[in-house]
């Protein structure tokens, strides 16, 4: 028996035109079994897309895409959009090594009209999109869906203040779930919108404009006097005053699970002139009762068991996050100037725990990395240690901050970068594949790689003493399983840890992070073909213990450096810096692993180690070549 017969008819996103309202909101339930069969075997953004599967059936039934522009912030919204728009046959590859992305992509479809991974974007591309509109004459329409807390970031607030100051047809919806505005429905704020989109509404507003302004010697003073009533009683009455303000049409809050009232929205806002902002409420996890009742746990969430909502219990190691957050609450017992900073991922960077503890100590900035990072060279301008947490592709986004507010200042601020190299199947949006070749050129910076969750606890520890900018790096997922002693011990600031030394080597691979343990298999590999190899942890990109290297280019025909991250302006140019700098390039060649110079798909972690040429033996292989 077919599972799902309405949705298995929809070639395109005009056949959704056809369909009836009843069959409209069938089909509504086809799809949330589609996405959470898909989401339960590869894992995936589950809640956010089941919450905004009406919001997709009103929007195709009502706009013609890809004619008209659709932009989804954040991407992870968007699901209910790829199955709808001919990537139904290969939802199944979601998030998997050459299949379909998580998030929009102009490369993967006509319909995907602007890629979106970070959050607080749309709006700014929106209206782009409406300026090169108007350049060029045409007349299709532009929609942004912003949602799941992205107008918490400061660039949607940049973007809405020129989208009112310019007028342009643009229309902004504004998808509240209950993450980034409070809840705030009723049948008063629909009748109201409704009322609000009735053109015969505005033509009333006029009439009785051009009447009062009408009646001599006081009409201008009763038609201003009008105009204050008028807007302090829809301050007193009507959410969404300051967007009106700012220049837009707002109409909600309105119920984002009604089908028929928002295709009536959607039709009506269609035909107004000048931006205009729906803000709708829906429910995140909304027709998968697990999802619904923890949408933080199903919000990013590995496979899991479709009938319970189980994920499988994982043995081993715990995780860099999970060991982070102990050894930081650990040292904020005994250092009370320690805060913890991240952006609307506390639960993810591990803070949360933190925040439990120490709430006072504990601040949660929303999607706003810019902010986070200024808040914190404030705090530490006036004696507080800040630590601020980010997933290392979202630090990206307070680059400036780090270098003038931070390292500039020379201020008391660690940045902990979670996620960092290859994080999996989120893909190049979310790869912390950036981080060492931006923060090894900031002035009074120091930059720590911990090759284990024992060593980052040390780092960790090492860094909140110093009295300068420190970034500690460290990867998604599970650590090796070291043993984690009691206490701290500090890391001797710039040098490097040899773990292996041969007295006249053919090569010294020089690693940083969790490549050291793969240089030490691929050691291995090479000892057994008779080449002596020395392994050195490095620990630092920032500074380098150029001692060391100066060493081990004495005693080895090669040098090879390994890092899992790009390799322009990384950890091997700091070395390759050094080796021509001092002159021992002459006496030594190196050999460079890392990231290639481009964007690195999706995939399993070992997948795309491989489709990088960072697995032990691809290292071996091509040492053995060099070494010929």
């Amino acid at each position: 028996m077919n599972a799902y017969p309405l949705l298995e008819k929809i070639n395109s996103p005009d056949d959704i035109k056809k369909y009836s309202l009843s069959e409209l909101e069938e089909l509504a339930r086809e799809l949330r079994g589609f996405i959470v069969d898909t989401v339960s075997a590869n894992g995936g953004h589950l809640a956010p897309s089941l919450g905004t599967v009406e919001l997709t059936l009103a929007l195709y039934s009502v706009f013609r895409f890809p004619q008209d522009k659709l932009i989804w912030d954040v991407g992870h919204q968007a699901y209910s959009h790829k199955i709808l728009t001919g990537r139904r046959g290969r939802f199944h590859t979601l998030r998997q090594l050459g299949g379909i992305t998580g998030f929009p992509n102009r490369a993967e479809s006509k319909y995907d009209a602007f890629g979106v991974g970070h959050a607080s974007t749309s709006i700014s591309a929106a209206l782009g999109m409406a300026i090169s509109r108007d350049l060029c004459g045409r007349r299709n329409e532009v929609i942004a869906v912003i949602g799941d807390g992205a107008l918490t970031g400061g660039e949607a607030f940049e973007a809405l203040n020129q989208a009112g100051d310019l007028g342009k047809k643009l229309i902004v919806i504004l998808n509240d779930n209950e993450m980034s505005i409070d809840k705030n429905v009723g049948g008063m704020s629909e009748y109201l919108s409704r009322i609000r989109l009735d053109p015969q509404y505005n033509r009333a507003k006029k009439d009785v404009g051009n009447l009062l302004m009408s009646i001599p010697h006081i009409g201008d003073k009763a038609y201003r006097t009008a105009r204050i009533v008028k807007d302090s009683v829809r301050s007193a009455l009507v959410p969404g005053s300051v967007f009106e303000e700012i220049g837009f049409h707002y109409i909600g809050p309105v119920d984002g699970h009604n089908l028929s009232l928002l295709q009536d929205i959607l039709g009506r806002a269609r035909q107004m002139e000048g931006p205009v902002l729906i803000h709708i409420h829906t429910k995140k996890g909304k027709g998968y009762l697990p999802a619904e009742q923890q949408p933080d746990k199903f919000h990013g969430i590995g496979a899991f068991d479709r009938e319970t909502g189980e994920c499988p219990k994982r043995q081993g190691a715990p995780s860099y996050t999970s060991v982070f957050s102990k050894a930081l609450i650990e040292l904020a017992e005994k250092n009370m100037n320690i805060t913890a900073i991240t952006a609307a991922m506390p639960s993810g960077t591990g803070l949360k725990a933190f925040g439990e503890m120490y709430p006072a100590r504990f601040f949660d900035v929303g999607i706003a990395e810019e902010h986070a990072v200024t808040l914190a060279a404030g705090m530490a301008a006036d004696g507080c240690h800040p630590v601020v947490t980010l997933y290392s592709t979202f630090a990206q986004r307070a680059y400036d901050q780090l270098m003038h507010d931070v390292c500039l200042q020379n201020l008391p601020v660690t940045l902990c970068l979670d996620r960092a190299g290859l994080v999996g199947a989120d893909g190049p949006t979310h790869h912390g594949a950036f981080d060492l070749s931006y923060l090894r050129h900031m002035p009074n910076m120091t930059v720590f790689v911990p090759k284990d969750e024992a060593e980052l606890r040390d780092m960790l520890a090492t860094a909140v003493k110093m009295d300068s900018p420190t970034a500690v790096r460290y990867p998604r997922g599970a650590g090796f399983g070291v043993p984690l002693a009691e206490g701290f011990e500090d890391i001797p600031v710039g040098k490097a840890e040899v773990l292996a030394e041969a007295e006249q080597g053919a090569v010294a691979l020089l690693a940083v992070g969790p490549m050291v343990h793969r240089a030490q298999k691929a050691a291995e590999l090479l000892a057994a073909d008779g080449i002596a190899a020395s392994v050195v942890n490095m620990r630092f990109v920032k500074p380098l213990d150029t001692a060391v290297i100066a060493r081990m280019a004495g005693k080895h025909k090669l040098l090879a450096t390994l890092e899992e991250n790009v390799l322009p302006g990384g950890y091997g140019s700091a070395v390759a810096e050094y080796l021509m700098d001092s002159g021992l390039s002459a006496k030594t060649s190196l050999l460079r692993f890392g990231l290639p110079d481009k964007f690195v798909e999706q995939g399993k972690p070992e997948e795309l180690l491989e489709l990088c040429g960072l697995q032990a033996d691809q290292i071996a292989a091509k040492i053995k070549e060099r070494l010929r």
